[in-house]
């Protein structure tokens, strides 16, 4: 997949754009957009979404620091897409739910860096210590992309309609 100058400057953008949503958020416990964007990335730009979220844990690992749970974001995110690129749906609903779910898995595959380096009880405590946050993450993400969707995904398509076009010309 070629990359040209405006799809590079898009993904820069959006990179910023999940970066800043998730900075901006960050005093909701476990309240994050990122996830309502990931998906509305990967349903208009695709496998290009993979450059944008490796951007992004990048970015997060600068800020944040790199850690054990930074590890687990190079994967989580990746299936996640993967998900998303399966299900050729564009029903709120069905998003709704699928990233309400995501929301309730976040903490379990969080915790698989755990299982392996600290065992089952490191990984089994790090996961129940943040089930509540679990349940706040599911209610988010189904409130944010019931609210949200229809119109990001409105915007994101011109985006990627016009970007298309530039790279026919």
């Amino acid at each position: 997949m070629r990359m040209n100058t405006k799809m590079l400057v898009i993904s820069s953008m959006l990179t910023a754009l999940l970066f800043a949503g998730q900075v901006g958020m960050q005093f909701l416990p476990n309240i994050e957009i990122v996830t309502l964007l990931i998906i509305l990335y990967t349903r208009a730009f695709g496998k290009r979404v993979f450059a944008i979220i490796y951007a992004f844990v990048m970015l997060e690992g600068l800020f944040y620091g790199f850690g054990i749970w930074w590890v687990s974001y190079l994967y989580i995110w990746s299936i996640f897409v993967l998900v998303v690129l399966l299900i050729k749906s564009d029903s709120v609903i069905l998003w709704s739910m699928i990233s309400g779910i995501f929301g309730l898995c976040f903490g379990f595959l969080c915790a698989i860096p755990y299982f392996v380096t600290g065992g089952p009880g490191a990984g089994v405590a790090y996961w129940g210590a943040g089930l509540y946050f679990d349940l706040l993450h599911c209610a988010g993400n189904v409130l944010l992309c019931a609210v949200l969707y229809r119109p990001l995904y409105r915007v994101l398509s011109l985006l990627a309609a016009e970007t298309r076009r530039a790279a026919s010309c």
